[in-house]
């Protein structure tokens, strides 16, 4: 697990670590409650968590940020999608895109039906933010910025999510791929630009498996907290 302590301790920041220790210790991120908003699912469980340490706290509700690797960087793409006007940007490592789930009987390697970690999940742009959009039919703002990031050497959730990661965020931000940025931020790594970068990027470690390692100050950087 990642540990933003320090960064947290320098900036004057709150961090969470929660956990789930359902379904093979991995967030719901295939019932219609959690891909729903105010559902009552794993979703809407860390949606009041924020809450509550905004209100006990007195904490800025314009900065939230959710990160999380696996099945977490899974859930980081659901509460962005499902609580839009909750979150403010997410970065996160080898995942999928907010639905790929849905509708499978669980969400753990175990549980789940096994088509969308095999990157056979497979849909336009526009699909992918219509279904999003579904989720949250009373929302008319905009959708958080995003940085997701994946290992071509993935084959626990496959190299070809974060293909439909990026087309999800890219119809929901109105943005396109604009150009690659080679070894940053370091070697064998590429980054993918879309519009001018400040609202989707993409990183392409080559040879990396599952899961990419952790880059707490890449994070920092694009939640604008370094």
């Amino acid at each position: 697990m990642a540990n933003y302590d320090r960064y947290a301790n320098a900036q004057g920041f709150i961090v969470v670590y929660p956990t789930t220790r359902k379904d093979s210790n991995c967030w719901d991120v295939a019932s219609t409650q959690s891909l729903t908003n105010n559902g009552g699912g794993d979703s809407t469980g860390l949606v009041n968590m924020v809450k509550y340490l905004i209100e006990k706290y007195n904490a800025d509700p314009t900065k939230i940020y959710a990160t999380g690797s696996s099945s977490g960087c899974m859930m980081t793409n659901v509460l962005l999608a499902v609580y839009p006007d909750v979150f403010a940007a997410g970065s996160c490592y080898s995942g999928v895109a907010a639905g790929c789930l849905a509708g499978s009987p669980g969400s753990s390697p175990q549980s789940a039906d096994p088509k969308c970690a095999s990157g056979q999940n497979v849909k336009t742009g526009a699909e992918w933010a219509a279904q999003v959009k579904a989720m949250y039919p009373g929302f008319n703002g905009s959708y958080p910025r995003m940085q997701t990031l994946h290992g071509t050497a993935d084959h626990f959730v496959e190299y070809y999510n974060l293909a439909e990661q990026l087309k999800e965020w890219s119809a929901l931000l109105g943005v396109e791929f604009s150009q690659n940025v080679t070894s940053t931020p370091q070697s064998g790594y590429t980054q993918m630009v879309y519009g001018d970068g400040t609202k989707l990027v993409g990183y392409s470690a080559a040879n990396v498996g599952h899961t990419v390692p952790v880059h707490p100050d890449l994070d920092m950087a694009w939640f604008g907290l370094a």
